[in-house]
C-alpha cells in the first residue's frame, strides 16, 4: 500500500476532501519526515505555530475550494511571511522576522494550503546554487554530494525528496527549472505578470516571478492555480486562462505544434555536456513520435544582449542590498559585495538605458519566435556538479562566469517574459536526473502545460524515487 508521501499532491488533496485524512494529520505525517530525513538542506525554518494554527482552522473544506485545500506545502526564504523568520539567504538578515506576508503567503494560505516552513535559498537567490551561510547547502537527493542548483535549491530539494509534495519557488534567470533538473522535478516559471509580487514589488525589471515545483505536471498545474492572480497596482499582469483552471488545460490534447528548437548556448559559449544533448535530442524523438513538427531556429537573442541583462541583475542585486546599514555589508558574501558595486555603479540613466535596451532584445525575439508554439532548448548545460563547483569566494567574477557557463539557456525567457518548464525526461548513466526546456508564447501556460501533460503521459517518470525516500 502506498505511503502519503507516495501519492501526488493532487492525490493527497482527494483523501482530504473524503475526510479519510485531516490536514492536521497529513502536516504532522510531513514534518516527522523533515524531522528524519531533511539531510538535503531543504529547510532554514519551520513555522510550528502557523502550521498548528492553519491546521485547526481547516475544519470543513469550502465548496469550490482548491483541490490542493489542506495539502502542506513550503514557501521560499526570500518571501515574506508574516511573524516567521525570514533570512533571505543572508547572515544580514538572519534574525529577521516580517510583520506582513507577501502575496504568494497569502494566496497559499487563502487556497487553505499549509506551509510547514522556510525552504532554503542562497543569499537574496542570486546563484544559481544554494550554499548560503544560514543553512547547510541544498542538495539533490540523488546524490547528496551535488548542488540541488539554485536559488530554489531547497524547494526542490524538499519535493525531491519527498519533505512536501509540491512548494513555491523564484525564478529571475531560471532559479526555478535549474533545481528542477538538479532534482529531477517539473519546474514551471510563468509568464510575466501571472503571479503578483505585492507587496514589496522589489524587481522593476520584471525578471523575477514565483512559481511551483512539483513531481507531476498536474500538481503543478493546480499549484499555479493557487498562485496565479493580480492585485490592485501591480506593474505587470497577465489574462486569466481562457479555461477554468491551468489543471483543466492538463486533461486537453495541444494539438499538432510547431515546436522550434536549439541547442547552442545564449550566454556563454560553453561546451554542452553530451548526457545533456542527449536529453534535448531525445526529447525532439519523442515531441515528432507525438506528432509535432520540430523546426531547428538560431539562437533568438544576440551576444550583446548579454551585458545588458548583467547590468539589470547587478542593479537589482544592489536594490537587495540598499536597506542594510553599513556594519551589516561585511556580512554578505563575496559575490553578493562584487555584483552589489557593479550594480551601485550604474547611474539611474545607464539602468534607464538597459531595462529599454532589454526589452527591445526581447521584442525581437518574440517577433522571431512568434511562427511558433513552443521552443526546446536543454535546461542546463551539465548534470548537477559537486556541492562547491561552482562558488569562488575568492573570485567572484569567476564564479559568476561559472554559474553562466552551467546555465546559458534558462535566463532567456525571464527576458522574454515567456512561461517555461524544465521536465525530468533524462537520466544519466550515474543516476542524476537532466531536464529538457520548453517555453512558449507569453501568457500561453494552457498551451504549455496540456503539451506538458502530453509529453509525461508518454514518458512518465512520476514513480521514480531517489535513494532515502
Amino acid at each position: 500500500m502506498a505511503e502519503l508521501h507516495d501519492l501526488t499532491a493532487l492525490e493527497q488533496g482527494e483523501l482530504l476532501h473524503r475526510c479519510e485524512i485531516s490536514p492536521g494529520e497529513l502536516a504532522e505525517h510531513y514534518l516527522n519526515r523533515i524531522d528524519k530525513l531533511d539531510d538535503v538542506g531543504a529547510f532554514v525554518t519551520l513555522a510550528q505555530e502557523r502550521i498548528s494554527s492553519c491546521a485547526r482552522e481547516l475544519s470543513i473544506k469550502p465548496v469550490g475550494a482548491s483541490p490542493l485545500w489542506g495539502v502542506p506545502t513550503a514557501i521560499k526564504d526570500l518571501n515574506h511571511t508574516l511573524g516567521v523568520r525570514t533570512t533571505f539567504g543572508s547572515r544580514a538578515f538572519e534574525d529577521y522576522v516580517p510583520d506582513v506576508s507577501d502575496n504568494v503567503t497569502l494566496s497559499i494560505e487563502a487556497a487553505g494550503m499549509i506551509s510547514l516552513g522556510k525552504t532554503n535559498t542562497p543569499e537574496f537567490g542570486s546563484p544559481c546554487y544554494t550554499e548560503p551561510d544560514v543553512a547547510p547547502p541544498a542538495v539533490t537527493p540523488w546524490d547528496r554530494t551535488r548542488t540541488a542548483g539554485g536559488s530554489s535549491g531547497g524547494a526542490a530539494a524538499a519535493v525531491a525528496a519527498g519533505l512536501v509534495p509540491v512548494a513555491q519557488g523564484s525564478d529571475g534567470g531560471g532559479s526555478i527549472r535549474i533545481p528542477a533538473s538538479c532534482c529531477g522535478l517539473v519546474g514551471l516559471k510563468p509568464t510575466r505578470g501571472r503571479i503578483s509580487p505585492a507587496p514589496m514589488y522589489g524587481d522593476p525589471v520584471g525578471l523575477a516571478t514565483s512559481g511551483p515545483l512539483a513531481r507531476t505536471v498536474r500538481d503543478a498545474a493546480a499549484f499555479l492555480d493557487v498562485l496565479a492572480g493580480r492585485r490592485t497596482g501591480d506593474p505587470f499582469w497577465a489574462p486569466a486562462p481562457m479555461g477554468e483552471s491551468f489543471l483543466d488545460a492538463c486533461d486537453r490534447e495541444p494539438g499538432r505544434l510547431r515546436i522550434a528548437r536549439f541547442v547552442e548556448p545564449v550566454i556563454a559559449d560553453v561546451p554542452v555536456d553530451p548526457e545533456c544533448v542527449r536529453a534535448w535530442e531525445d526529447a525532439s524523438g519523442l515531441l515528432e513520435s507525438l506528432g509535432h513538427e520540430i523546426v531547428d531556429v538560431p539562437v533568438p537573442l544576440p551576444p550583446e544582449a548579454v551585458p545588458v541583462f548583467e547590468t539589470c541583475w547587478a542593479v537589482l542585486t544592489a536594490l537587495s542590498v540598499t536597506p542594510l546599514p553599513p556594519e551589516r555589508r561585511e556580512l554578505l558574501r563575496p559575490l553578493t559585495l562584487w555584483l552589489t558595486e557593479q550594480g551601485e555603479a550604474v547611474s539611474a540613466p545607464e539602468f534607464g538605458l538597459a531595462i529599454g535596451a532589454m526589452r527591445r532584445f526581447a521584442a525581437a525575439a518574440l517577433a522571431a519566435l512568434a511562427p511558433y508554439d513552443a521552443v526546446l532548448t536543454p535546461t542546463l548545460a551539465s548534470p548537477p556538479p559537486k556541492v562547491g563547483a561552482i562558488r569562488n569566494d575568492a573570485d567572484p567574477a569567476a564564479d559568476f562566469a561559472a554559474q553562466k557557463a552551467f546555465t546559458p539557456w534558462t535566463s532567456a525567457w525571464n527576458v522574454t517574459g515567456m512561461p517555461a518548464v524544465s521536465l525530468p525526461l533524462h537520466t544519466t548513466p550515474e543516476g542524476l536526473p537532466v531536464g529538457v526546456m520548453l517555453a512558449a508564447r507569453p501568457a500561453e501556460e494552457e498551451l504549455l502545460l496540456s503539451l506538458a501533460a502530453q509529453v509525461e503521459a508518454a514518458a512518465p517518470w512520476a514513480d521514480r524515487r531517489p535513494p532515502g525516500w
